[in-house]
């Protein structure tokens, strides 16, 4: 048999459309008691209570659709980035998802779960997806239960499972130890930075943010301009990544040497010193100083201090924000400009450094990352047979996460509820 996006698949697999073997349900709960679950691209099917999400809840969950383990549940919204899975929990889900249940035991759940999220896979949900672009992009059921899905022998799926298992587990193992060492250097580097910076030394003076710098609130166009929107910018770092983002509607213009402190979710510590003009996310507060060295006042505005006492003061549920009217009332202690050189040039230095090792690190990450998915789209969909290996005893390791991503629709309407 050929499928269009693979060529020819193995001899002894077979692949047909998903309505054979599931069907859509819509049951609802009545009392709201069941657990919350929450649908991710990175993580599948999860309990909400797993995760750190922000966003906002429904004041009931009474009219939830209802889930059992085994259903696949989708993410209508946000399938094009393989927002699905198949759950191992009886809870309950937005009501806008979509949820199937089994009509045939022919598939091991655990192995259609990984093949539902291959690229392979999410490259048709995109395909099969309406809508003008991606953020409004739905796929439906009809054109969900319309796709063909591979189908082993149960006894291959079986073994497909526990060899991905154990090789799996080995590379969470190494990405979890490798992660745990840069939270461990990030907060070292919190620890210098705020040592060096809120510390009160002799001769050194306090003043309100606001009168050693101002807020710009000039507008301008992202077209054909520098643009960082907050998902450019590292926290605590201040380092910038080139993402593909849209800007958002309210730009605003800042010039070489400003710092850009970020006011939404303030406690991701999004700040920022560009080296050239451009525009940014009007989530950005644009500081421009009066006087002074403002690198110094970067290094403040990163201390975890400053931050925490920022991110307590928000305002809005759903979006947290900070104000200027806040923040510029702040008081900032600072040293002689001499002595702000000074620290300036040490904080430079060893964070810096840190900040090298964070990378690598960072960069291994990745790559073990990308490893990982290969390796299961190869082994899932019968680019590498693995039918003769033999697993050995091992430990079974899940990768930590803490996952808040912006496709958790379980933050959804009231009127979804309708």
């Amino acid at each position: 048999m050929i499928m269009p996006w693979y060529g020819e698949l193995p001899e002894r697999w077979e692949a047909h459309r998903l309505k054979f073997s599931y069907k859509e349900v819509d049951y609802r709960s009545q009392t709201g008691d069941e657990e919350m679950l929450s649908v991710s691209h990175i993580t599948g099917v999860t309990p909400r209570s797993q995760k750190n999400v922000t966003m906002f809840k429904a004041e009931s969950n009474v009219g939830l659709k209802i889930c059992q383990p085994d259903d696949i549940v989708v993410n209508t919204m946000w399938a094009w980035m393989a927002a699905l899975g198949v759950s191992v929990f009886d809870g309950i889900v937005s009501p806008s998802y979509g949820v199937y249940r089994p009509l045939r035991d022919i598939y091991n759940p655990k192995y259609l779960n990984l093949l539902l999220r291959t690229e392979e896979y999410r490259t048709e949900y995109m395909r099969r997806s309406t809508g003008i672009r991606s953020s409004r992009l739905r796929l439906y059921p009809d054109q969900f239960l319309d796709i063909r899905f591979i189908l082993p022998p149960r006894k291959e799926q079986d073994q497909i499972v526990r060899y991905l298992d154990w090789k799996v587990s080995r590379i969470n193992k190494l990405i979890n130890a490798k992660r745990r060492q840069t939270e461990l250097l990030t907060e070292q580097k919190r620890a210098v930075i705020n040592e060096a910076v809120t510390r009160v030394g002799e001769g050194w003076q306090s003043r309100r943010l606001k009168t050693l710098a101002k807020d710009i609130n000039e507008k301008g166009s992202p077209k054909d301009n520098f643009y960082v929107g907050m998902e450019n910018i590292v926290s605590w770092t201040s380092e910038y990544i080139d993402t593909d983002i849209t800007a958002d509607g309210d730009s605003k213009t800042f010039t070489k040497g400003d710092v850009l402190f970020g006011k939404l979710r303030p406690y991701l510590a999004k700040v920022y010193t560009p080296d050239c003009e451009g525009v940014c996310s009007g989530e950005f507060l644009v500081l421009r100083g009066f006087d002074g060295y403002l690198p110094f006042l970067k290094y403040f505005l990163l201390s975890y201090d400053f931050i925490m006492m920022v991110n307590a003061s928000t305002y809005g549920a759903k979006m947290p924000r900070a104000s200027w009217d806040f923040i510029g009332n702040c008081v900032v202690p600072f040293p002689s400009l001499s002595e702000q050189q000074i620290i300036v040039n040490c904080l430079d230095k060893q964070c810096g450094r840190i900040d090298k090792i964070v990378r690598k690190l960072n960069d291994e990450i990745a790559l073990f990352t990308e490893y990982r998915t290969r390796l299961i789209s190869d082994v899932v969909t019968g680019k590498l047979d693995v039918r003769g290996v033999v697993v050995p005893e091992y430990e079974a390791v899940d990768e930590s996460i803490n996952d808040a991503p912006a496709d958790d629709e379980n933050a959804f309407k009231m009127e979804d509820l309708q």
